[in-house]
């Protein structure tokens, strides 16, 4: 089972996969954590990835696609993947078909202003990553990590201009995707502005024909 999943920052991608990925018995691939994989088993690749994250560049969809290619080749991936991240753009995803095109691409479908809302609510404690929500997993105490009582904090990421220009990037690099594979009769549209457990069973249904 080869699945792609498509969707703006915030749609619950990552979140989903991580549920499915048990179920469905194929790994969740994306691309940072490929990235970080790379650079710290210090490969040929993950080198070159790291001296253009330092300079602040994007990695280029060859060097993406070689580390994408060499991780569906892992015994892991023999039956399937879920990747998410990736393709990015038409030149990657044309890169994938020939290697392993995927069967299903699950569009994530959410509006804007709900991504907003999501995103700019989450807080993380700065000692040890962990994320809360305002509204979905508030700390115990307003403003504070749970355990060790610091400070949370908003990612630089997370304030509202920078999700909005987040979307932007989006929409122009990667919905033209949906269309892409809208063509090829492999997506798949999925409202993702419900619960968690609502979304995860609609993705299931969707894919378990495969």
């Amino acid at each position: 089972m080869r699945l792609v999943f498509l969707g703006p920052p915030g749609a619950g991608k990552g979140t989903v996969a991580a549920i499915l990925k048990d179920r469905l018995g194929i790994p969740h691939i994306s691309t940072g954590d490929l990235f970080r994989d790379a650079i710290s088993r210090k490969t040929d690749l993950g080198r070159e990835v790291e001296g253009i994250l330092a300079r602040g560049e994007l990695v280029p969809d060859e060097l993406t696609v070689a580390l994408v290619r060499e991780r569906l080749k892992a015994p892991d991936a023999g039956h399937g993947y879920i990747l998410d991240g990736f393709p990015r753009t038409i030149p990657q995803a044309e890169a994938l078909e020939a290697f392993s095109p995927p069967e299903k691409v699950v569009n994530f479908v959410i509006d804007d202003e709900e991504v907003v809302k999501r995103l700019s609510g989450r807080r993380v404690c700065p000692s040890t990553g962990r994320v809360y929500h305002v509204i979905y997993n508030p700390p115990k105490v307003e403003g504070k990590d749970d355990e060790t009582g610091e400070d949370l904090v908003i990612r630089p990421d997370d304030r509202p201009e920078a999700i909005r220009h987040r979307l932007e990037v989006y929409r122009t690099q990667t919905a033209p995707l949906i269309t892409y594979y809208g063509k090829k009769s492999r997506l798949v549209d999925i409202p993702s502005d419900r619960s968690i457990e609502e979304v995860v069973h609609l993705v299931e249904q969707a894919v378990r024909g495969l």
